[in-house]
């Protein structure tokens, strides 16, 4: 399976974060996590530096567009494939960015492309 980026990630059971990683893994997906916080959750610990990951075939976002400017280059730098852009973080500037890049920018739930097999 492919490696996704979880950014945003939380030890919180109830913030979708939690739950993406959740339900990532039970997908047989690796996963790598950076958040505000450092903590493990499923035997990962949260980073809170943009490290340099290999392979990352999927970025999945839970930061909200104020947030995000941060990570626009760190995030291009990484040359995922995609970067999914969960309901509450939709940016069109970023999402123009990353296409300018080729990577793909795609306004959608992690959960539910996991749910209905899109993922």
């Amino acid at each position: 399976m492919k490696k996704t980026l979880i950014i945003g990630a939380s030890s919180n059971p109830e913030r979708y974060a939690y739950k993406a990683a959740e339900r990532l893994i039970s997908h047989g997906h690796d996963i790598e996590l950076l958040g505000r916080s450092s903590d493990e959750i499923f035997g990962k610990i949260i980073d809170t530096e943009m490290k340099v990951y290999s392979d990352i075939d999927t970025v999945t976002l839970y930061l909200s567009p104020k947030y995000q400017v941060e990570y626009y280059d760190y995030i291009a730098s990484l040359h995922p494939n995609r970067v999914v852009f969960n309901p509450g973080t939709e940016n069109p500037e970023f999402e123009a960015l990353l296409q300018e890049h080729g990577i793909i920018a795609e306004q959608a739930c992690t959960l539910v492309l996991l749910g209905t097999g899109q993922y």
